[in-house]
């Protein structure tokens, strides 16, 4: 048994509503989100796999939790890299549970993650880059890992993006949290063309101290490219060749890493 409590806690460190169950824990707040105010999850000691939904608009996800979890309430520009509709209006639902064996066993995408942002250090997978454009929420890493597959345009939701304000020195960074077995990486380029450039070459570098050269196409579907199963735990996706374009605005809509968890 797990006991799972989901909580919001206001500016002032109030406790606007919470609930605590055995293994799967609903929690409905009546009331309207104000600045400052955050969302836990807390599972207490146990390090493990579990499905979230933390806002009615949002994706539900398979994690990997190691940790007390806190999610500020996003307002103004943070806002703008989810749906309008999300944690908005008089009355929320909020869902968490033990994910079922068949879930954690199942080959799927271990990058996805729209619970994701800068200050997440518990709920797995996370990540950051070295650069994001003009530190704008819409540019930030955590839109590459979000499930969003909308990159005809650039800018606020859905059309958000990992932004590398130009710097051919750009890394994204995945951390998974565990070790897992990997067998194939998806890239979708943001293709908000002419507007956007895109990049001809790329590089993925694993924990095992592999590496990977990734040749794109000008093209804003999946570009997937499969390999050798390899058990890592994080990656760097880097050297990243603009083409020879005249737009400096090359960027990247979502990157996928398929595969299963290493021990299942």
């Amino acid at each position: 048994m797990s006991k799972i409590t989901l909580s919001v806690i206001g500016f002032d460190g109030a406790v606007k509503a919470n609930k605590s169950c055995e293994d799967e824990c609903f929690l409905v707040y009546d009331g309207e989100y104000q600045k400052g105010d955050r969302i836990t999850l807390d599972c207490g000691c146990a390090k493990g796999f579990y499905y979230v939904k933390l806002d009615d608009c949002m994706e539900g996800a398979l994690v990997y939790y190691t940790g007390a979890y806190t999610l500020p309430v996003p307002f103004e520009q943070d806002k703008l890299s989810y749906n309008p509709k999300s944690f908005s209006g008089q009355r929320h639902y909020l869902y968490a549970r033990k994910a079922f064996a068949s879930e954690i066993s199942a080959d799927k995408n271990l990058a996805f993650n729209p619970y994701d942002f800068h200050g997440n250090k518990t709920l797995f997978p996370h990540t950051w880059a070295n650069v994001e454009t003009r530190g704008e929420s819409v540019f930030a890493s955590r839109n590459a890992v979000d499930g969003l597959l909308a990159n005809t345009f650039h800018g606020e939701w859905p059309y958000t993006s990992w932004g590398i304000n130009r710097d051919p020195a750009a890394e994204f960074h995945l951390d998974f949290g565990r070790e897992v077995e990997l067998s194939a990486v998806t890239v979708y380029l943001r293709a908000d063309f002419p507007h956007d450039a895109w990049w001809k070459e790329g590089e993925v570098e694993f924990s095992d101290g592999t590496h990977m050269t990734l040749a794109f196409k000008k093209f804003g579907g999946a570009q997937t490219f499969a390999f050798d199963k390899k058990k890592v735990t994080s990656l760097v996706f880097k050297n990243l060749i603009k083409a020879d374009d005249s737009s400096p605005f090359p960027a990247l809509t979502q990157f996928q890493a398929w595969g299963r968890e290493a021990l299942y």
